[in-house]
């Protein structure tokens, strides 16, 4: 695996959908929040496609169906069919149709969207510990009750494989976060103290999942969160666009630890269309685009001017090099950030 930081600076001479075949796209944050699409997702995504790149809509969520999330992004305006959405419900059933074949006997909690996809894997969904099932997927739905994470429970403590389609603490509402998948994984991993396989974000077996239904050559994963995308590409060998569209500041961006940074970085998806500026070292001066970042001590300075997202690659490369990370608010306020 290469190294991500290096990478940043190297930056890419081409446009993004040209250098790579497949965009492998978070959906919350990058292409939307909440129910509005976010600004320039579109048209830039219909630029991609254009240019031949294939997009890919990978998504935490297990509790729809493909079809579902496919009339979404259309409703917004994106360039979706049920075809281009992979989710952990999928990877979930997957984990289980390859330890136990078709025809086996799965306790399925969740949403629809889980359900679906097990049954499409020719699993068998069973509702009770008492049904003998050969193993547990469970994944969030606002349904889910007392006595289905009880039945999770009797089956993980007799022993019954457990796969849990993603572990995010908190899931978005129109209200605010509330309590996501992880939380209820929590709630049975307390009652039998075991810890379930994991098909989602930043496991493997979505990005798996998304590999083998696009057949990508060259894929790009583009999120929003060093935690779930950006981690879990690395650990899956993709390169990965962070954008700054969603739950990742500059802030948080400069005090990535090396497994959790991106190979590039943008304001939003239009920089899909475009090249990415490297970075030049010299000396403990950083060069990219307009804009200089010279390293000392704890503090970095900032000079130059142009585009907010050369000086941030110039000041992620620079904090990145050091042993000790600085400070970098005064030097991310220097280019408008």
């Amino acid at each position: 695996m290469s190294d991500v930081s290096h990478d940043l600076a190297r930056g890419c001479e081409s446009p993004l959908c040209r250098e790579y075949d497949t965009a492998l796209l978070d959906l919350d944050g990058v292409v939307y929040v909440g129910p509005d699409a976010v600004e320039h997702a579109a048209p830039s995504l219909f630029g991609a496609v254009g240019q031949g790149m294939r997009l890919a809509y990978v998504t935490n969520n297990a509790s729809r169906t493909p079809e579902t999330v496919a009339k979404h992004l259309s409703g917004i305006g994106m360039p979706a069919v049920p075809e281009d959405v992979v989710t952990s419900a999928q990877a979930a059933s997957r984990l289980a149709f390859e330890l136990y074949g078709s025809g086996a006997p799965v306790l399925v909690v969740g949403g629809e969207g889980l359900r679906t996809a097990v049954e499409e894997r020719g699993l068998r969904v069973v509702a009770s510990a008492e049904d003998n099932p050969h193993a547990v997927l469970q994944g969030y739905s606002p349904e889910v009750n007392w006595l289905d994470l009880a039945e999770i429970s009797y089956a993980v403590a007799r022993g019954v494989p457990w796969i849990a389609t993603n572990t995010d603490a908190t899931v978005p509402t129109p209200r605010g976060l509330a309590p996501g998948n992880g939380t209820l994984v929590g709630v049975v991993r307390t009652a039998t103290g075991v810890s379930p396989m994991v098909a989602g974000k930043p496991s493997e077996p979505l990005f798996q999942e998304a590999l083998s239904r696009t057949r990508a050559g060259r894929p790009l994963m583009i999120g929003d969160r060093l935690d779930t995308d950006v981690q879990g590409a690395r650990a899956a060998g993709i390169d990965s666009l962070l954008v700054l569209t969603g739950a990742t500041d500059p802030t948080a961006l400069v005090a990535a630890p090396e497994h959790a940074r991106p190979t590039y970085l943008a304001a939003d998806l239009r920089d899909l269309l475009a090249p990415h500026a490297g970075v030049v070292r010299r000396g403990e001066v950083y060069f990219c685009g307009g804009w200089s970042v010279t390293s000392g001590g704890d503090a970095l300075s900032v000079s130059g001017n142009g585009d907010p997202c050369d000086g941030l690659r110039a000041i992620c490369v620079a904090a990145w090099s050091t042993d000790r990370l600085p400070d970098p608010g005064r030097a991310l306020a220097s280019v408008g950030l």
